[in-house]
């Protein structure tokens, strides 16, 4: 097998950095049981051994309830080690198997189950790429029934090494296994609701289980925004939360952005966070004067994830102290503990899938922001153009740069159309009429966010060819009152209520038609459908609702 490619100092240069594996002792819990290279140079490669910045590493490649599903993945962000700067990203597969099938059973295995995960830690978040691949290998090193063969787990580093070491970054690799299409199912016109949620920097907790499921949609949300290839996410280093300098970086970075030269930025007003750098490509970077990140002719990537907001795909229950830290301005992460979901005071929104039943969920606990989300006309009409193209049957229709019409490259396309457009409209005079269609009170708590004060420190003249109307802007019409009653029916419990009641009235009468005879049912046969043709507008999506929580009394 070819070797990895090693520089000068013996160091491999390609994309993954170890391979692990985490087991469950039943005195211990988790633990690290081999790690290839080892994790700290010098040990050997079965030593239980940690970093400091890695000391979470067995939580969450084996994470919780890991032991209510026979196999599961995971997606998880470690800290950078000895302050490179540089997010390490990490896919973990689980599998357990009984002990009792085991060819050669270890002395401390004493439970009728044996649970492991095998990891893959990278300097590149290939998640999909690289989660096929750790599935297969880990299902081969499980059919060994003897996990002292060890053999395929080196193999599996060099091979891993050998064929992405000369690999650049495109963001067909990195959205590989990130399903948009899967999302707009789910969520349906509350996509729109989680992608403004983030545009304002919210704390917002996704709460799913299995974790691939959880994963899954945290990381296809943020694959929406245009230019975000994932390539630096950088989540906060634990050695920085004590930081006494840090709200004095802040200070520097947002709030006297035009201070600084063009030709130089203080090395203090670097992100403590690192959002992805813009996919290279034909298009032309030029470095972000506030940010940090390379932007192209429109500013994106957005610089979102900096200055302590954090993405963290999944959180182990020993990190629960980091979205309570007063350094950490928001997140977005994912959590299987319901220790997460009860307090709900560390959160601005809980985000759930409740797949036994295909219900999508946003629980947003502040009324203000409930009402400022509240999407517009324009905005519903949008999110309807979207749920249209991928729930109907349509021609195939391929369209070039954005692949196949509602597509998950064609629904990315879209939503990159959408914030291109709101941000030209944020730059025009008197713009009071075109901000309405995105929503007044939605733009101005954007323009206070630390993502648009950095967009706006620096010129984007490519955004004068960009058309700055809602996409979707126009008349009010009947279908418009439609879209609102259905948006209305689904986004409360009152609302879902009224619904339903309609749903059995409408029964009734049918019944009630029959029973009268033939003369009078012929009527309420046609008044059947007459009321099942308007019901159709909003019951259809009732079981994908948006559940918040109940009115309060006044």
């Amino acid at each position: 097998m070819e070797k990895a490619r090693r520089g000068g100092d013996g160091v491999p240069r390609g994309p993954v950095l170890h391979i692990v594996v985490v087991g469950f002792h039943h005195k211990k819990g988790c633990q690290v049981e081999f790690s290839y290279p080892p994790l700290i140079p010098g040990d050997g490669h079965d030593s239980h051994t940690l970093p400091e910045e890695w000391k979470y590493l067995p939580f969450l490649a084996l994470p919780d309830g890991a032991h209510n599903y026979q196999e599961d993945t995971v997606f998880f962000h470690l800290p950078p080690r000895n302050g490179n700067g540089a997010t390490v990203f990490g896919i973990s597969c689980y599998r357990q198997i009984e002990a009792k099938a085991l060819k050669v059973r270890q002395a401390d295995i004493t439970r009728e189950t044996v649970q492991k995960s095998v990891c893959v830690l990278s300097k590149l978040p290939l998640y999909g790429l690289l989660q096929a691949k750790l599935q297969l290998i880990t299902h081969a090193y499980f059919e060994e029934k003897d996990f002292s063969q060890i053999s395929i787990l080196k193999e599996l580093y060099e091979h891993m090494n050998s064929s992405l070491g000369g690999a650049s970054l495109e963001g067909s690799q990195v959205y590989l296994g990130l399903s948009p299409r899967d999302l707009v199912l789910h969520f349906r016109h509350k996509v729109l609701i989680l992608f403004k949620l983030i545009l304002l920097e919210k704390k917002v907790l996704f709460y799913i289980s299995p974790v691939n499921k959880l994963v899954g949609a945290l990381m296809t949300v943020l694959s929406l925004f245009p230019d975000s290839s994932e390539s630096d996410w950088e989540t906060l280093d634990p050695s920085v939360l004590e930081d006494p300098n840090l709200k004095e970086r802040e200070q520097l970075g947002s709030d006297q952005t035009n201070l600084f030269p063009k030709d130089s930025v203080p090395s203090e007003s670097l992100p403590i966070t690192v959002q992805p750098q813009a996919n290279t490509g034909q298009v032309v970077l030029i470095p972000g004067l506030i940010s940090g990140l390379e932007e192209d002719q429109y500013g994106m990537p957005l610089a979102i994830f900096t200055k302590g907001y954090l993405c963290l795909p999944y959180m182990a229950l020993q990190q629960h102290h980091l979205l309570s830290d007063v350094t950490v301005r928001g997140f977005v992460a994912g959590a299987t503990n319901i220790l997460f979901r009860q307090q709900k005071h560390l959160s601005d929104a809980i985000v759930e899938v409740r797949l036994c039943v295909e219900e999508a969920l946003i629980q947003i606990h502040d009324p203000e922001l409930r009402k400022l989300l509240n999407p517009t006309t324009a905005d519903l009409r949008f999110a309807d153009y979207l749920v249209r193209h991928v729930t109907e049957n349509r021609d195939d229709v391929f369209l070039d740069g954005t692949g196949w019409e509602g597509g998950d490259e064609w629904i990315r396309a879209q939503f990159a159309v959408y914030i291109h457009a709101l941000l030209a409209a944020t730059l025009q005079l008197d713009n009071e009429k075109i901000l309405s269609d995105y929503g007044t009170t939605f733009v101005t708590a954007w323009k206070n966010t630390h993502n648009y004060r950095v967009w706006n420190s620096n010129k984007h003249p490519a955004l004068a060819e960009i058309n700055p109307n809602h996409p979707f802007q126009g008349q009010y019409s009947v279908s418009d009152m439609k879209l609102r009653f259905s948006h209305s029916v689904q986004n409360s419990e009152r609302g879902k209520k009224i619904g339903n009641v309609m749903v059995t009235t409408s029964r009734n009468v049918v019944q009630t038609g029959k029973a009268v005879g033939q003369s009078v049912g012929g009527a309420f046969s046609s008044a059947k459908t007459a009321m099942s043709s308007w019901l159709s507008t909003f019951t259809t999506s009732t079981s994908q609702s948006l559940t918040e929580p109940p009115d309060e009394k006044p």
